[in-house]
């Protein structure tokens, strides 16, 4: 397949500030017990500041959608990055828990931007044959920012504490120097840009059922993904199994390997077997992953099944951002996946309290309470998405779909 240089620099830029968004918000959940500590609060408050970085998401994704909607993907894309990036270092000189709590509500408005706006921006670019493996590669760019993060906290975290440790999360602004330099905007929304188009509150009215279907299933999702990563490397690896930073720190390192493996191997899977299909396969592999990835008590074990776990979540996340593009109303793509995306995050945003509660509500097991959740939903996503509408392949522009056609007619004649 011959791409163009704007087509790779269109991929690279959305995987990077996927990747580097996750990264500044998977640091905080390695230092829940130290920032509890120095600010001489408890983990249950800490904790309150992932559902606020959750529930702020929806909002972020629907101003910076409708941004992005009305004046372009590129530049929206720049403004977001540069405000995630700044908030993340803010949080590192907040001087009380009420502070922090603040920002990191802040900063869920500029993380809840980044997703929508990238994956709109790239299947409204690539070639339509290509959205399956892109998909799965930019998701994978949720777990590699985790990988990320875990990694530094490997290297850094003991010298640096955790000030210091948010402070580093104003590296992705870089990003935005390359996205001036080597991204255009999509063609999609330049064709759009001066047509007529309906409001956005039209829009929903019209596909209302779509819209509540997303959400459904967005919520159920984003428990997947929540109650499989955020209360795992502090508070079952090191409350509950007393390991020491490095070592947790590279047991989840392992299992964002799996991640990403799972992502690209599933968004790949979905060109050929459909988008629902590969989904709903790989959020019942989390069923068999459960007793090794919760119940066990070795670190061998316990990290094998964490790769397995996770290629099963990130597996069927890899299909997302291809699948919510092709089912987005056209007028809205900017908007629609994100604050779908986003919405299903904020009613899945309690998601650490509850596992929280049922850990302690059982002698602190909080392997128990993830593997409550994870089988949960993952039956759930199965249900819903067997159900569920799909566009494979749909066009999202007109030059689009005259390549689509083109290449139709050739194979025809051929």
């Amino acid at each position: 397949m011959n791409w163009t240089k704007t087509q790779r620099n269109v991929v690279i830029a959305a995987y990077l500030g996927w990747t580097l968004d996750a990264f500044d918000f998977f640091l905080m959940v390695f230092m829940f017990k130290d920032i509890a500590t120095d600010l001489h609060s408890s983990l249950q408050v800490v904790s309150t500041a992932v559902l606020l970085t959750l529930g702020m998401r929806p909002v972020g994704a629907f101003l910076f959608g409708r941004l992005a909607d009305r004046f372009g993907r590129k530049p929206t894309l720049m403004w977001n990055i540069l405000a995630y990036s700044v908030l993340e270092m803010a949080s590192g000189f907040a001087p009380d828990m009420t502070t922090l709590l603040i920002v990191r509500a802040l900063f869920g408005v500029a993380m809840g931007g980044e997703w929508g706006i990238g994956s709109a921006l790239t299947m409204e670019t690539i070639p339509a044959s290509a959205r399956g493996t892109v998909s799965g590669l930019l998701q994978a760019g949720y777990p590699s920012g985790y990988f990320l993060a875990s990694l530094a906290v490997y290297l850094f975290y003991d010298q640096l504490g955790w000030r210091y440790m948010f402070v580093l999360g104003v590296v992705p602004a870089v990003l935005v120097f390359f996205i001036r330099q080597g991204v255009e905007e999509s063609p999609a929304w330049k064709e759009q840009q001066h047509a007529p188009r309906m409001g956005i509150f039209e829009v929903l009215r019209r596909d209302w059922k779509l819209a509540v279907y997303g959400i459904v299933l967005m919520t159920a999702f984003n428990f997947f993904s929540h109650g499989s990563q955020d209360a795992y490397p502090n508070l079952f690896l090191k409350v509950q199994h007393h390991f020491d930073t490095q070592t947790s720190s590279l047991m989840t390192a392992v299992a964002n390997i799996g991640a990403i493996c799972g992502g690209l191997f599933f968004g790949t899977l979905s060109e050929k077997i459909g988008r629902r299909r590969a989904i709903l396969i790989a959020a019942l592999l989390a069923l068999p992953a459960l007793p090794f990835w919760a119940f066990a008590s070795t670190p061998l074990i316990l990290g094998a099944g964490a790769f397995f776990m996770q290629i099963a979540v990130q597996g069927a996340w890899g299909v997302v951002p291809v699948h919510l593009n092709e089912l987005s109303p056209p007028e809205i793509r900017a908007t629609f996946p994100g604050f779908i995306y986003q919405l299903g995050n904020l009613l899945a945003a309690v998601n650490l309290n509850l596992q929280v509660w049922i850990a302690q509500a059982n002698s602190d097991n909080y392997g128990l309470a993830m593997a409550i959740v994870v089988g949960t939903v993952s039956i759930a996503i199965a249900l819903l998405v067997a159900f569920g509408p799909e566009r494979r392949g749909v066009a999202m522009s007109d030059a689009q779909a005259a390549t689509q056609a083109a290449t139709q007619a050739a194979g025809v004649t051929a």
